[in-house]
């Protein structure tokens, strides 16, 4: 079956190649640059491994969530245990990860949405509304705080496009509907955009509904020397959680919740779920004092109401975020050196008042804790890159991190005053060299230190306990690699060879009532290969049945186990990395074809995956075939139309994308919908 899949993608690739053509309208991919860094080098330059996902791409998959677009990117792990839930993960392990995003900083528009107790919200973005993703693999805290797993820059800006108006509404399987209205409007020194988008699902499973509001608006203000960015952001967000099931249960009835026990109640009885409302707001200042010096001074904050009834009791959450990031860049362009340098600073403080209630199927009952917690983060950056005979580019880069938590009980135990936890200061250097062998051919290579303290999650865990031992995982990555461009453009390639030695892993336990907490592993020896590829593989022309046919690739291989890893004197060093399947590879294929039709078809295959420290469960591999077909027509050369059919999992395969790791009894396994078709229209203006 891996076999048949993957000679499919090669065969329909081949079979077109004799409809190409020199009568071109579009023969070249066109050259990026990289946003995530103040100073936006192409893409072909930069020393570290980053992948980007434009807009067309995002575009191309069903819009109704990142996980499909994500996944396209090797050493990019997303899962979607039920709509809404989601879990992210860059050449790491989702074993810090029950739920959410952890060792990774993630930014949205360039204001910081990861806060500053390392929790990212990213659940609260419909996918409609993202315009473009760009993402650094490997640890980057040079630039941007402390992470072991990358940075995530996600922009929301329709920057090319001058469209007023844009609206769209889409249905399919499983009760979804979704509509989006946005409206972009630009003036002389104002511009003005606005987004808004619902989205509901039903589920494929018991208990697993999702309902999502957002509102999000950003105004630009220019000015002789600079401009404003102000943000608004405003999202409520409910879905439904159906909980883990045993491989028996899965197999017999993989729609069905997780059951109760003779001890525990089930995920309907207690209405298991996520609530969370949250208001973000960030303004951003641009000063350039001349075409080479400037200074950008960022202010942000969030309100989030959170609440989550589980089997074993009711959380709710209410945290207050803000922070400060501002930088100064200044730079030099001369005959054969052109330099930059950046230095900065960001400081983030998150404020939680966390309580755990009874849950009387869905209700809260008696308290059970309550406590008061607040962290602290402060970053220093610098980052120096210069440029030899545009040939040969140095990167040299370093950042200070200090963390503080402070905790108070107020239930049961009433605590007078905070106790204090404070991380010792963290260096993190990066190191990068490229060198431009011929004109096209770009030998990269890195090294770097990646730092990663405990979120607030993890020292306060669902079992209400307050873990201030736990430590901050770290670890140095060492990574090479080749980026290649076509002399013609049409084609680009990337491959990366890593080793990244993780110590003090931060891994997640359960207890037998399913509350879980966290404990450090020692180490991880994590190895692993990454290779994408993207071109033209029929030129675009303007005749011909088959009027161009584009194709992507990507495969991603990770060797990644434990070391000096044990759990009540059983050992698991040697033990594959739990979570992290070994082979990962996508493909692609968008066919043009005559009257503004396309067809866009996707491939991917996953490997099996541990499911516990001890390697005896696995998840079984699978292969996931997708389809959209998109007609796009112009009224009166004003309202432009699209009118889109897709199918997803078109082969109807059984599979979990998103596994409960290391859960108590068995239940590691969310079964994910089979066969699903989805349809919709949209329209410019």
């Amino acid at each position: 079956m891996k076999k048949a899949g993957i000679l499919f993608i090669i065969a329909m690739s081949c079979l077109c190649t004799e409809f190409a053509q020199e009568d071109s309208i579009q023969t070249t991919l066109q050259e990026v640059t990289v946003n995530a860094y103040p100073s936006k080098p192409l893409l072909l330059h930069v020393a570290s491994s980053v992948s980007i996902i434009g807009q067309e791409q995002m575009s191309d998959y069903t819009n109704q969530s990142l996980v499909p677009v994500m996944n396209s990117v090797p050493g990019v792990r997303m899962e979607e245990r039920s709509p809404g839930s989601y879990r992210l993960s860059i050449r790491g392990s989702l074993l810090r990860s029950p739920f959410g995003i952890r060792n990774i900083k993630v930014y949205l528009d360039e204001f910081p949405l990861t806060d500053a107790g390392g929790n990212t919200y990213l659940n609260l973005i419909n996918a409609g509304s993202i315009h473009s993703i760009q993402i650094i693999k490997g640890p980057d805290g040079s630039m941007f705080g402390a992470n072991t797993g990358g940075v995530i820059l996600l922009d929301t800006e329709n920057r090319s496009d001058s469209t007023l108006v844009v609206a769209s509404v889409r249905t399919g399987s499983y009760g979804l509907f979704d509509e989006q209205v946005s409206f972009n409007k630009k003036w002389k020194r104002y511009s003005l955009s606005i987004n808004q988008s619902y989205q509901q699902s039903e589920g494929y499973r018991e208990n697993s509904a999702l309902r999502r509001n957002c509102l999000r608006t950003i105004q630009k203000w220019s000015y002789k020397k600079g401009s404003v960015k102000l943000l608004l952001l405003g999202s409520q967000l409910h879905y439904e959680t159906p909980g883990g099931l045993t491989l028996l249960q899965a197999e017999s009835d993989p729609r069905q919740a997780r059951l109760a026990t003779a001890t525990l109640p089930g995920a309907m009885e207690q209405k298991a779920g996520i609530y969370n409302v949250t208001g973000y707001t960030g303004i951003s200042n641009e000063y350039r004092f001349s075409p080479l010096f400037k200074h950008v001074f960022t202010l942000f904050g969030s309100y989030t109401d959170f609440k989550n009834p589980f089997i074993t009791n009711y959380e709710t959450r209410k945290e207050k975020s803000s922070g400060i990031r501002t930088y100064f860049e200044l730079g030099k362009k001369l005959t054969v050196l052109n330099w930059k340098w950046d230095i900065g600073v960001e400081w983030q403080q998150t404020k939680s008042r966390v309580a755990n209630y009874d849950n009387e199927q869905g209700n809260k009952g008696e308290l059970q804790t309550s406590d008061d917690l607040k962290v602290s983060q402060n970053v220093v950056f610098s980052q120096f890159s210069m440029l030899l005979f545009s040939r040969l580019e140095l990167e040299a880069a370093l950042s200070l991190n200090m963390y503080h938590y402070h905790f108070k009980n107020t239930f049961p135990d009433f605590q007078d005053g905070l106790t204090r936890k404070e991380l010792n200061p963290q260096l993190m250097p990066r190191i990068g060299i490229s060198y431009r062998i011929i004109r096209d051919l770009v030998w990269r290579t890195s090294v770097s230190k990646g730092y990663s303290p405990p979120t607030l999650a993890e020292i306060r865990p669902s079992d209400n306990t307050i873990y201030s031992g736990l430590q901050s995982e770290h670890g140095w990555n060492y990574e090479t690699g080749f980026r290649f461009n076509s002399l013609d453009h049409r084609w680009n390639a990337d491959i990366a060879v890593f080793k990244f030695d993780l110590h003090q892993a931060i891994v997640r336990r359960v207890n037998d009532d399913g509350t879980e907490y966290f404990v450090n592993a020692g180490g991880t020896n994590q190895m692993g290969l990454e290779f994408q590829f993207s071109g033209v593989l029929v030129k675009h022309r303007l005749r011909g049945f088959t009027r161009g046919l584009d194709v992507q690739n990507s495969f991603t291989y990770f060797d990644f186990t434990f070391k000096n890893y044990s759990n009540e004197m059983v050992s698991y060093s040697g033990n594959r990395l739990t979570g992290v399947p070994k082979f990962l590879t996508t493909c692609s294929l968008k066919f043009f074809f005559p009257y503004r039709f396309n067809l866009f078809l996707s491939y991917n295959y996953t490997d099996r995956i541990p499911l516990n420290d001890g390697n005896s469960a696995f998840a079984s591999s699978y292969q996931l075939f997708g389809s959209k077909l998109n007609w796009e027509f112009t009224l009166k050369n004003k309202v432009n139309f699209q009118l889109f059919v897709g199918a997803e999992n078109i082969l109807n395969v059984s599979y979990s994308l998103g596994n409960d790791l290391n859960a108590v009894g068995g239940r590691y396994y969310n079964p994910s919908p089979g066969r699903t078709y989805y349809f919709g229209i949209q329209l410019k203006i």
